[in-house]
């Protein structure tokens, strides 16, 4: 998003923030799950996720009537806690990229349609988390405020809808693993035109990775009233000043890096040939490339510390001499680790290196001097071997 893109700058905003962003972005009012408890087991659920909201899925107790719960952590500022240092810990990025607007736009000189993005934590006082790292109380975020004129709201909201699709299965995720869901319109905010949700089928089923919004210029107005500072930009051309449209690709990291782990496991073959692989896309392999001496003796074990320590400039490496070369490939498959590089005495007589590819285990000979090139090469052109 930021380091490839020209239109597109990066922030990080606080995670404190004065109690009136929250009252303007509208989450102390309605940032909430609906709840209902169980009067006999005292178990605890969120109504939407209930199929029958008169009698518990899990006694068959009487259920309580529906309430709201506010998802926001509350803490306070200062010494002495009372209402005037309430503050919360942010649910979301976006709302720190909008009170920067201005400041972000005019610091960078770009115009609309460009975009603020930012990745850090957020936290909601889930009631239900659950599914491992899908839904916790305190994760990762990717969020991308992109400003458009607002006659253009529309292309740009398509745009970004079949970009953020089209990344998932750039990085490795098989497509048929993947969809685009509208929501309906009981399901959008009060301020959206449209919102759309990538999905990955899961093992417990379809769920969402990211969603793709139009807010229109609801935020930057908010914004502006209970703040009093006018966030509207002003376009030189036209000596006029506009409220930017937003469209916003909204992810969990945790979320996609669980999608990505979930993709990539497979188990092989059968008995002794037998392997548990992570076919991950060489940009998202932990490891890039593993170097392995064949022997700890006769030098060989110094010249793969020699290559590694090359190789550690442009690539993540890792160094395993220990055990059989066979049981090393299977714990760097097993890892994730697209690249084995094995140094033997060939390598010490002739500067020629055994390359390994994880997923097709395939080996080939290659010249120390054209290792980098060639892993290099081996990236930008990866494809997963069905």
């Amino acid at each position: 998003m930021v380091t490839n893109r020209r239109d597109i700058v990066g922030l990080d905003a606080s995670i404190l923030m004065h109690p009136k962003v929250w009252e303007a972005s509208g989450h102390l009012a309605g940032f909430s799950d609906p709840l209902v408890d169980c009067k006999k087991c005292k178990e605890r659920f969120r109504a939407d996720h209930l199929e029958n909201l008169n009698k518990c899925q899990k006694c068959g107790g009487e259920l309580t009537e529906v309430r709201k719960f506010n998802l926001m952590f509350k803490t306070f500022m200062g010494a002495v806690e009372d209402h005037t240092t309430t503050v919360y810990l942010r649910p979301e990025t976006a709302q720190g990229i909008f009170v920067n607007f201005l400041n972000v736009q005019q610091a960078s000189r770009l115009k609309p349609p460009f975009g603020i993005a930012q990745v850090g934590k957020s936290f909601r006082n889930e009631i239900t988390p659950g599914n491992f790292t899908y839904r916790t109380r305190e994760f990762e975020q990717m969020e991308m405020e992109f400003f458009v004129p607002p006659s253009e709201d529309t292309q740009w909201y398509e745009y970004w809808s079949g970009a953020r699709l089209k990344w998932y299965s750039d990085y490795g995720i098989k497509k048929e693993n993947l969809r685009l869901r509208d929501h309906g319109t009981e399901e959008l905010a009060h301020y959206a035109k449209g919102c759309v949700d990538v999905e990955y089928l899961f093992p417990f089923g379809w769920s969402e990775l990211e969603g793709i919004a139009n807010r229109t210029d609801y935020d930057l107005k908010q914004h502006s009233q209970f703040s009093g500072k006018n966030l509207a930009y002003f376009d030189e051309e036209t000596k006029q000043h506009y409220y930017p449209y937003v469209v916003e690709p909204a992810a969990g990291a945790d979320r996609a890096t669980l999608a990505f782990l979930v993709d990539a496991y497979h188990v092989e073959g059968e008995g002794k040939d037998e392997r548990t692989v992570l076919r991950f896309h060489p940009a998202l392999a932990p490891v890039t490339v593993a170097v392995l001496p064949l022997m700890k003796k006769d030098g060989l074990a110094e010249l793969a510390q020699d290559i590694r320590q090359e190789l550690k400039e442009d690539f993540a490496t890792d160094y395993d001499q220990a055990g059989a070369i066979g049981r090393r490939y299977r714990r760097q498959d097993e890892a994730g680790t697209p690249f084995c590089i094995t140094i033997d005495y060939e390598s010490r007589d002739n500067g020629s290196v055994t390359l390994r590819f994880r997923d097709s285990m395939e080996q080939v000979r290659v010249n120390r001097s054209e290792l980098a090139a060639r892993l290099r090469q081996e990236i930008k052109t990866y494809k997963r071997v069905k």
